[in-house]
């Protein structure tokens, strides 16, 4: 069963993301309902065993499973010091 619901947005970024959708052939609520289902079924742990930086960035990027976010973080500060 679907339910009808208002979002207020600004309007440059409901433009924006209608063009997204258009691109990716699907409609504005599909992508919607797309992403808030990601967000409703992410697992609650996943989302507290990472750094608050990088949570904040959660739905925004897709974060492999297995990533050892320790290693890559030394991995990046090692290669600045080169």
């Amino acid at each position: 069963m679907t339910t009808k619901l208002t979002v207020t947005l600004e309007k440059k970024i409901i433009d924006r993301a209608k063009l997204y959708a258009q691109k990716k052939g699907k409609n504005l609520s599909d992508l919607v309902e797309s992403y808030l289902t990601e967000l409703a079924n992410a697992a609650p742990q996943q989302q507290q065993d990472l750094p608050k930086e990088i949570s904040k960035l959660f739905g925004s990027v897709r974060i492999p499973a297995k990533l050892d976010h320790k290693k890559e973080i030394r991995s990046i500060l090692k290669s600045k010091k080169k």
